[in-house]
């Protein structure tokens, strides 16, 4: 597949083949699983590329039969998959769930994905120049995880450069990924050194003990140049700022797997933002068929309509149509709707947005009224 020099969107992390039970119930119980794809940083990637931009997906992957499905899977969204390393030597990760959300009572996730390929991730196997060929590079706080090397390799991609792209951090915080205490402080740290970052309450409250609203979580963090606070069912906000981002020197930056304790707000090196009018946008109602997904088809729409500079309220918008998409569908790929649904479903007025009941199949659905539901 031939890429473009400047794609929209690169998207480095881990995915995996995940299986998904044909029925409810424990694993223990269920008898057969379906196969398919997971991993938060190609979720948004397949998601954009079947929206119509350039998307590439960085990552490595094991030398087998999983490693292939990957590719090619990925690949037949239309993402660019060249830049995919293949380890002979590590496998490629997978895992198992249970069916419906991943909140609810008894739902159980079976990783296997310790020693995997993408774990081995680190500046000197990965094609630096591939990853920054986006306008944007999103990144998520699940491969910081994986390994010191995947962390370093962060860490050095959120650098301050000349060249770096408009970095996209979705913290994504796994409490069972992190082995030791210094998890929420990595991901502090990185979300930090973002321009655009996406984080819901749910995980400011497990990752640092923030009980309050979105305005404490953006006082925890005043440096991304736009944060979008996630309140699940209720909707989404979005800060931005005149500052986009503090500017620390390359070298400068403490190192936290190290023990380093990165400067205050308001310091020298991460000065205090000038705050720009807060966006609040509530999420749409629908009926889900499964969670699974949501928040990166979120990250997906809130990007899509940032590489098109829309106002920041249809940006959210087109965040909570995506994650709609994904919600009424099984998986954790959905079909996006189609550009000119998205933009005249995110033109409507605050009643009309407010009122709109979106169920399974929505998205093939061409005319306003045609997704409402009772």
């Amino acid at each position: 597949m031939n890429a473009p020099d400047v794609l929209d969107v690169v998207a480095l992390g881990e995915s995996m083949v995940t299986f998904l039970p044909t029925r409810p119930g424990r694993l223990a119980d269920v008898p057969s699983f379906d196969r398919a794809i997971g991993g938060a940083e190609s979720n948004v990637a397949c998601m954009l590329a079947a929206s119509g931009h350039s998307a590439r997906w960085v990552s490595r992957v094991g030398a087998d039969g999983f490693g292939d499905h990957l590719i090619e899977a990925i690949g037949e969204y239309g993402v660019d998959v060249s830049a995919v390393r293949r380890d002979p030597e590590r496998p490629t990760g997978v895992y198992f769930r249970t069916a419906g959300d991943r909140a609810g009572d008894g739902h159980e996730v079976a990783y296997y994905r310790t020693g995997s390929a993408a774990s081995a991730m680190a500046a000197e196997n990965m094609d630096l120049e591939a990853v920054r060929a986006g306008r944007v590079l999103h990144l998520s706080g699940i491969t910081a995880a994986l390994s010191d090397e995947c962390f370093s390799l962060l860490w050095q991609l959120t650098a301050p450069r000349p060249d770096r792209p408009l970095v996209s951090f979705d913290v994504n915080f796994r409490p069972g990924l992190w082995h030791d205490a210094d998890g929420p402080r990595v991901l502090l740290d990185l979300a930090r050194r973002a321009d655009i970052v996406f984080v819901g309450t749910d995980e400011a409250r497990a990752a640092w003990d923030i009980t309050g609203g979105p305005e404490e979580i953006r006082e925890l963090l005043p440096e991304p140049g736009v944060l979008v606070v996630k309140e699940g069912a209720r909707g989404a906000t979005a800060f931005e700022t005149v500052v986009p981002r503090a500017v620390v020197p390359p070298g400068a930056a403490p190192d936290p797997k190290k023990g380093g304790t990165p400067s205050a707000p308001g310091s020298a090196t991460h000065p205090r933002p000038t705050p720009t009018p807060v966006t609040f946008v509530p999420a749409l109602t629908v009926t889900p068929v499964a969670a699974v997904g949501a928040g990166d088809a979120f990250a997906a729409g809130f990007l899509s309509a940032t590489l098109r500079e829309l106002p920041v309220r249809d940006r959210l918008r087109h965040g909570h149509l995506m994650a709609a998409a994904t919600l009424t569908a099984p998986g954790d790929l959905a079909a996006p709707p189609a550009r000119d649904t998205a933009d005249r479903l995110a033109a409507l007025d605050d009643n009309a947005w407010e009122t709109l009941r979106l169920g399974p199949g929505w998205t093939t659905q061409q005319a306003d009224e045609e997704v409402r539901t009772p």
